[in-house]
């Protein structure tokens, strides 16, 4: 069976991952399951999220695995994730998924812009985003592909994605990550 195509988008909270997950779900052609950082974490319950790391980062690499099972499947997905510069944060994912087809999609917009959405929301604290902008991972710009989400309207960026799906060999970047860290 073929493994299911992975769209991993990453970038700092607010940077507009969820609104570009449902916009590319509503132009895709095929079905793609959307896969949350956010929706994985809320799992805990509240009373361990502060008491017991462990939790929420089971939960975290629970998605990973769960991604990889979707793929082993033959399912497409869509991962909407802060994808930060920890070593072991990085060794697992890349561990995990490095040998599937990924399109690892950098999310960004102007810092003005992450500030004016969290106030917007109301939902995240302000200065989150800002925040996870140096811990970003990876900080060498290892991406497939790069979408700016205040230049672009949610269409044009889906576009660009998808634009990208119809040949696989455009999703090197996990196997360059992969490399690195063998070596």
């Amino acid at each position: 069976m073929q493994k299911g195509k992975i769209i991993y988008l990453n970038g700092v909270s607010s940077s507009g991952k969820t609104t570009l997950s449902k916009a590319l779900q509503s132009r895709l052609n095929e079905p793609y399951y959307w896969f949350s950082v956010d929706t994985f974490m809320n799992m805990t319950p509240e009373k361990f999220m502060d008491n017991d790391d462990d939790e929420v980062w089971n939960a975290i690499i629970g998605m990973y695995r769960s991604i990889k099972a979707f793929s082993d499947m033959g399912l497409n997905v869509i991962v909407d994730d802060v994808f930060d510069d920890s070593q072991e944060l990085l060794d697992e994912v890349i561990g995990v998924l490095h040998d599937y087809p990924v399109l690892f999609v950098h999310v960004t917009c102007p810092l003005d812009e992450l500030v004016r959405r969290e106030k917007e929301r109301g939902d995240r604290e302000i200065g989150l985003a800002e925040s996870q902008l140096p811990e970003l991972c990876p900080l060498c710009q290892t991406y497939d592909i790069t979408v700016d989400t205040h230049n672009n309207t949610k269409e044009e960026c889906a576009d660009k994605i998808i634009a990208m799906l119809g040949n696989t060999e455009n999703f090197v970047a996990f196997e360059k990550l992969y490399n690195k860290q063998k070596k």
